[in-house]
């Protein structure tokens, strides 16, 4: 009788558990993202995985790391191995071009709507029965009134908030110094600045601190509806920002590691009608015509404004958040 070679011991072992020594093994994703965007990507993980299986036979499984946009993508840049990134502003994802090329300087055309799946808008979330009566920006200002807005030096939602407060204000007092003296009194009633969107919730729904909390749509809705039913309302206020949130493939990474089609075929199903259904269904704003009329009854109609309309592009609404600029000068103000 032949004896058994200690290899051959080995496959009987693998072939006895099932494991087929043919096959190779299944692709893992990173998908680096902002904070108020994890409800959301629970449902379009699985979602693409089983279409990408269906459709290539391979077995992908996602993985989700959220925070601060721009803390995320500043983790990106320092060398956290994504092989997409999903964030809520441009800029997040312009520094990755900036840093080492990470990501193509062409980002905006490889996917449609300059790269962006959905938009979403700022509104304000207060607690139920709005006690203190808050219903449009200028109130935001009033004394007695404590704001919960995540840190807009890290935050793209906290960014955000800022630019929707400051185009408020342009428009309505006609001049930057306006603006800046709504702002810096807005500013002035928020007794903390936490690090993200989650963050901020935390702060608002559980630790009962402040009047009211902006942030954007869909987080404003999670809460009111499912997580904190009965004890919030949702006031959209009379204008606010259109917030796109971009995405792109991280391509030194995902070339590195060999995932670039995959990568590229999840971002693809973002835009797809079952990603955009899935995207209404949590309450950001499709991109997809017939998705968003379909799904009209989730977003009550408002008057907006883009960063491009009203500041002139990233470029320009940035300089508010470099050291020393406009926001370091308004927070300076705001503790005196």
């Amino acid at each position: 009788m032949l004896k058994k070679r200690p290899w051959s011991r080995a496959l009987a072992v693998l072939l006895a558990l099932g494991v087929s020594t043919g096959a190779q093994a299944g692709t893992t994703l990173l998908n680096v993202s902002y904070d108020v965007s994890r409800e959301l990507y629970k449902d379009i993980d699985p979602a693409f995985s089983a279409r990408w299986k269906a459709e290539s036979g391979e077995d992908v499984t996602v993985k989700q790391s959220h925070g601060g946009s721009s803390k995320q993508a500043l983790s990106v840049a320092e060398g956290l191995e994504a092989d997409v990134v999903t964030m809520n502003q441009a800029p997040d994802i312009d520094l990755l071009v900036e840093r080492g090329g990470l990501v193509a300087a062409d980002w905006r055309q490889r996917f449609p709507h300059g790269a962006s799946p959905y938009t979403t808008i700022s509104v304000f979330l207060v607690r139920k029965g709005n006690p203190k009566g808050i219903k449009d920006w200028d109130d935001l200002a009033r004394e007695g009134v404590q704001v919960i807005v995540p840190n807009p030096k890290v935050s793209g939602n906290g960014r955000y908030t800022y630019l929707a407060a400051w185009g408020h204000a342009l428009a309505k007092t006609g001049s930057a110094d306006g603006a800046r003296d709504f702002v810096r009194k807005l500013f002035a009633n928020v007794p903390v600045l936490d690090g993200g969107g989650r963050g901020a919730t935390t702060t608002f729904t559980q630790r009962d601190t402040g009047d009211v909390l902006v942030t954007f749509e869909n987080e404003a809705i999670l809460i009111a509806r499912e997580l904190g039913a009965g004890k919030f309302d949702v006031v959209y206020p009379s204008n606010s920002i259109e917030a796109s949130a971009p995405v792109a493939v991280v391509d030194k990474v995902a070339s590195r590691r060999s995932t670039q089609r995959q990568a590229k075929a999840y971002l693809d199903f973002l835009f797809s009608p079952e990603g955009q259904e899935i995207i209404a269904r949590h309450n950001f704003r499709p991109r997809d015509e017939q998705v968003l009329a379909h799904n009209a009854s989730r977003f009550p109609a408002i008057r907006t404004f883009t960063v491009e309309q009203t500041f002139g592009g990233w470029d320009k609404a940035q300089a508010h958040f470099a050291d020393g600029g406009a926001y370091d000068q308004i927070i300076s103000a705001a503790k005196r």
